[in-house]
């Protein structure tokens, strides 16, 4: 529906991806909000630096608290760093005056967790707004409406209200009031945590295609580690303020450093633990007790036949507790939970087999 839309009409110009290396820097920044009544400075950022592709969908990933929001707010200019520098599409955002932030803003559409609609304005008139504010004409708002509601499937509902719609539609006229200026990245803010699972699904499916349709880039502010792996290119992932790891999704995915990643990704690819398993799992090994271990299947290797090999090499039986294989960034992806006897060395000479494959294992305990 989109690519037909836009071969209709060609009304949203695809931004040259090699134009600009890098559509966002932020380099250094640090956000040290001031004590109130004798209260600590809070360090909401620090020393954080990181570089946004032109044409990326790139996610930022952290737990409540990690500094996501913050790092949004520098990005279209509504807080300022404490030190560090933050260049968006070629403007300094962190030194900018007041009255140059509005072009830049302008240059940033921002798509929020709870769709900030208003009720008395309808989807036509909602997605309107952003070109209103900026003194379009109204042949010109028409036009450019018309065809925002088209690419987002909501053409029929032009105009319906806020209360009418579902909270899927919501988002579709958020998004289409973020495109209405033509802007260069699309900011979102939780934009999928208040949807079911398959809505949040549709929404993401339709960022991607204007993302590969238009070229804008997209930066996802997110908790959820299923959004980065649907759709984004690369990731950071923010713990306490700092950035602990980013790169590639799949490189990030296939190899995490720390251990909040380690748990990310583990939510997503079948590497954590059944609650049963979790609870019976003990670092000691006992009678009648099995090792667990836990088999990571990447790249050119995921495809080995692994565990046939395990058990016919080590004479011993291999017992799959759960696993996932999956794609990611284009690439194989696997987690599978494997318990093998747990005697004479075979745990050492398991890990040691599955390395000699290209793939990663770990022992994780023992279990009944």
């Amino acid at each position: 529906m989109l690519a037909t839309t836009l071969e209709r009409v060609i009304a949203i110009p695809a931004i040259s991806r090699a134009a600009v290396p890098s559509l966002i820097t932020v380099e250094d920044v640090s956000k040290v909000y001031p004590s109130s009544r004798g209260s600590a400075p809070v360090t909401a950022l620090s020393d954080v630096s990181l570089s946004v592709p032109q044409g990326a969908i790139y996610g930022i990933i952290g737990r409540s608290g990690a500094g996501k929001s913050t790092l949004l707010r520098l990005l279209n200019g509504l807080e300022r760093p404490t030190s560090g520098r933050v260049v968006v599409d070629g403007a300094e955002v962190s030194t900018l005056p007041e009255r140059s932030l509005r072009g830049v803003r302008r240059r940033a559409g921002m798509i929020f967790q709870n769709f900030n609609l208003l009720s008395s304005r309808t989807v036509f008139e909602n997605a309107a707004l952003p070109l209103e504010l900026a003194g379009a004409k109204k042949d010109a708002i028409a036009k450019r409406v018309a065809l925002l509601l088209d690419l987002v499937g909501l053409a029929d509902k032009k105009n319906r209200y806020p209360a009418e719609l579902s909270g899927g539609q919501k988002q579709r006229v958020g998004i289409a009031r973020a495109l209405a200026t033509e802007p260069a990245v699309l900011l979102c803010d939780e934009a999928t945590s208040a949807l079911d699972p398959e809505t949040t699904q549709s929404i993401l499916g339709l960022l991607k295609e204007l993302n590969g349709l238009t070229g804008v880039t997209i930066v996802l502010i997110t908790h959820e580690m299923q959004v980065i792996k649907s759709i984004c290119g690369h990731v950071a992932v923010l713990d306490s303020g700092e950035v602990i790891e980013k790169g590639p999704v799949y490189q990030v995915f296939a190899h995490p450093k720390s251990e909040v990643t380690q748990r990310f990704v583990a939510e997503v690819t079948g590497g954590a633990l059944p609650d049963d398993l979790a609870k019976d799992l003990s670092p000691v090994q006992g009678p009648r007790r099995q090792a667990v271990l836990r088999i990571v299947f990447t790249g050119q290797h995921a495809n080995a036949p692994i565990l046939s090999r395990l058990s016919r090499l080590l004479d011993a039986d291999v017992t799959i507790l759960s696993g996932q294989v999956d794609r990611i960034g284009g690439e194989p992806f696997g987690n599978l939970l494997v318990t093998v006897p747990a005697r004479d060395g075979i745990v050492e000479a398991a890990i040691r087999l599955v390395q000699s494959h290209g793939l990663r294992a770990e022992a994780l305990g023992y279990a009944g």
